[in-house]
């Protein structure tokens, strides 16, 4: 748990989440079905049910599963929109349904593509919505794009709203976009594997103003609550057993169906895999002793060296370093194609001397950057005062 690891940690934030991954070892048994894991399908369901009254779901109705991870979460949603619009996909194959095409912004995850790749629909079938300067979807776009894929034959069937992107840690406009899915019948999701834990935060949940107007929502405690990977959960706003109806096999070596319980409590028969890990009991036990408080900071970084170009949204800080041989330059060419390899050359010295971890990358028109996402609790203001020091220190002679 080192303070100057400055992003997420997969383990060891304090007593509790070495508690959890202990006792999650010693508990080393499979979700499949009720009888071989009982009081983690039982936990399963309680914590579900409590993070869609947190979303504002009434009575926390719907359904939901714990996943690998974000990427797979945000498939299960994909999986369950073309369902709900062509059921007989199940069976029959994409071969029986038309020309599918989902829409996210063009600064959204990954993982919608590699879904999309996954599902058989294909990456060309994803629409990238433009953003604006904040990294935020434009729902104009988002509405243009849609009449152009319904005039070309093609059939809107998801969105993917980001609640804080990986790069600019930005959150889309939530309530416009949902007035545009209910306008032209679409899923609307809300990838909130990075920024959806703001839901537990009573000064910066407004940002997520309008996700209980999605049908689905990733959220991925393992980032900003702390929990030890992996803890990912899809909840979806639909009545219970909808995850179950797109994926059931109804095995019956696992799931026969008179057994004397309620067999909604097999969750085995929900998940894309057979064999799953009790990852809820992590999160149950953190939530239990740290009763629902998240910790984060934003910390901005300020220097007369660095310079951020865009307000931070989330705990994502974007920024460049201007090396003293590029400062004064006059050629604005010149000088961001100097710019440019500042970030990868200091990044590799920090590398070397392993004294701190920061990413970077370019976006759009902008060269390299400083991308840094501060979600470690450990973190303090004197490590970010020595970040910048350690930046200067090792790009002086640039």
């Amino acid at each position: 748990a080192h303070p100057r690891y400055f992003n997420q940690l997969s383990t060891g934030l304090d007593m509790v989440g070495l508690a959890a991954d202990w006792l999650t070892s010693t508990a080393n048994t499979n979700m499949f079905t009720y009888e071989v894991a009982p009081v983690f399908v039982l936990l399963e369901y309680v914590s579900l049910k409590k993070m869609r009254e947190i979303i504002g779901w009434p009575d926390g109705r719907g359904d939901g599963i714990f996943s690998p991870g974000g990427a797979i979460s945000n498939m299960y949603a994909m999986l369950l929109a073309r369902f709900k619009m062509f059921p007989e996909v199940k069976e029959k194959g994409m071969s029986s349904v038309p020309r599918l095409v989902a829409f996210t912004s063009e600064h959204s995850h990954f993982s919608i593509k590699k879904g999309a790749a996954a599902l058989g629909i294909g990456t060309e079938s994803v629409i990238c919505i433009k953003a604006d300067e904040s990294g935020k979807m434009i729902p104009a776009d988002l509405e243009r794009r849609i009449l152009e894929a319904k005039q070309k034959g093609f059939v809107p069937f998801f969105v993917s709203a980001t609640a804080g992107t990986t790069v600019y840690g930005a959150f889309d406009p939530l309530i416009a976009i949902s007035d545009i899915c209910k306008k032209y019948n679409i899923w609307m999701h809300v990838d909130g594997a990075w920024g959806g834990s703001l839901l537990m935060s009573r000064r910066h949940r407004w940002k997520l103003d309008g996700v209980e107007r999605a049908n689905s929502v990733t959220w991925n405690p393992h980032k900003m609550m702390s929990v030890p990977l992996q803890c990912s959960a899809l909840l979806v706003r639909e009545e219970v057993n909808s995850i179950s109806r797109q994926h059931a096999m109804h095995a019956c070596y696992l799931f026969q169906q008179d057994k004397h319980y309620d067999l909604s409590y097999d969750t085995g028969d929900k998940a894309l895999q057979c064999g799953r890990h009790v990852d809820i009991f992590k999160l149950w036990l953190m939530w239990r002793a740290k009763v629902g408080v998240v910790r984060f900071s934003i910390l901005f970084l300020s220097s007369l060296v660095a310079f951020v170009f865009l307000q931070p949204q989330h705990t994502n800080v974007c920024f460049w370093y201007l090396p003293p041989g590029i400062r004064y330059m006059e050629d604005k060419e010149e000088k961001k194609k100097h710019l440019h390899k500042v970030a990868p050359v200091i990044k590799a010295r920090m590398m070397e001397y392993g004294t701190t971890m920061v990413s970077y990358q370019p976006q759009g028109d902008k060269v390299n950057f400083f991308r840094m996402v501060i979600s470690n609790p450990a973190a303090t203001f004197q490590d970010i005062d020595f970040l910048i020091e350690e930046i200067e220190r090792l790009g002086q002679d640039l």
